[in-house]
């Protein structure tokens, strides 16, 4: 039997397993922490009774387990779509560039212009992540129409480099803009509030639906843009929906729980491995995986110090290794 014949003989059970998994992890968010609580509480709020632990779920933990509910499947989408675009299978919202672009509008908003509300937070992301998502598509084509993959990295790794040192000079001359930033700069899911989650929602629901309506068109483009002419299918359309795709799904991302890298680079191998290459089934599983991820390190995160630690350093513990061997296979391809 062929592996596309095996990978589509087990894509009921990695369905089934993908959604047992995720209600798990989202059960045991609610559960777990520096005060454990019991399966029963959470019944006892279902049915409408008093419990004394549901101001601690309703306003602790459920916020932060519907935000990485959320970033976890906004990541996941945009790395698969950078990685169609690009057609390198290392593009990430981290990698290239495009998490430090959405920072450092947020930086420049907060020193600059004292700015610290919700929606200040939230425009600075949106448009530092579309104007450096165009400077990364740019960049990458500047020698020739259709780029070589490495140029996007490198593009995005420039980008990263210049924008987090202007960021990082703007914060140690501001003190005060340092220490608001602080916190959103280590990238966390810890949220006590779940308003700005519901405010965000409808912005992460358009760009996840752009983003699954890309599919098709991905499928074409991935294998080039000549290919994917001759399939009808024309880039120069899809490019703009597929950026503002990646400024709404990693724009709102960023806004609300700061850089998060590694995701958008890890589960997309991880579907494509378990489901092939069609970007409907890809996209569609990684909306499982990608929350599951981001919800396991932020319980991890949570046990690891005393204080917890942020959900961002045990991604890029996970991922840093993840990206060494990716590095290591795309070698020994080429």
């Amino acid at each position: 039997m062929t592996v596309s014949g095996l990978q589509q003989n087990r894509v009921p059970l990695c369905w089934i397993a993908g959604c047992f998994v995720l209600a798990a992890v989202l059960l045991l968010s609610l559960l777990l922490g520096p005060r454990p609580i019991a399966p029963s509480a959470i019944v006892d709020i279902l049915l409408g009774h008093q419990h004394e632990d549901a101001a601690l779920i309703l306003h602790g933990r459920l916020p932060r387990t519907v935000l990485a509910l959320l970033v976890g499947i906004a990541l996941g989408l945009s790395g698969i779509v950078m990685q169609a675009m690009t057609r390198n299978p290392l593009a990430d919202p981290g990698i290239l560039g495009i998490n430090a672009g959405a920072g450092f509008a947020v930086v420049l908003v907060v020193a600059l212009f004292n700015l610290t509300g919700l929606v200040a937070i939230m425009s600075a992301a949106l448009l530092g992540t579309f104007i450096t998502s165009i400077l990364v598509f740019l960049l990458g084509r500047l020698s020739s129409i259709s780029a070589h993959p490495a140029h996007f990295v490198l593009a995005g790794v420039a980008i990263n480099a210049v924008l987090g040192g202007i960021a990082s000079a703007i914060t140690l001359l501001n003190p005060a803009a340092f220490e608001r930033i602080r916190f959103w700069n280590a990238g966390s899911v810890e949220i006590l509030d779940l308003m700005p989650v519901l405010s965000a929602a409808p912005l992460f629901a358009i760009g996840m639906v752009l983003a699954l309506l890309l599919a098709t068109p991905l499928n074409a483009l991935v294998l080039g843009q000549q290919t994917a002419s001759a399939l009808g299918v024309d880039s120069r359309r899809v490019l703009p929906l597929a950026l503002l795709a990646l400024t709404l799904l990693v724009g709102c991302s960023t806004a609300l729980a700061g850089p998060i890298g590694f995701v958008g680079l890890m589960i997309p191998h991880l579907a494509r491995w378990l489901v092939g290459q069609e970007h409907r089934l890809m996209m569609a599983f990684t909306c499982l995986l990608s929350p599951t991820l981001l919800i396991s390190a932020d319980i991890l995160g949570r046990f690891l110090l005393t204080n917890g630690l942020r959900v961002s350093v045990v991604t890029a513990v996970i991922g840093a290794p993840v990206m060494i061997w990716l590095v290591r296979r795309q070698e020994r391809r080429g």
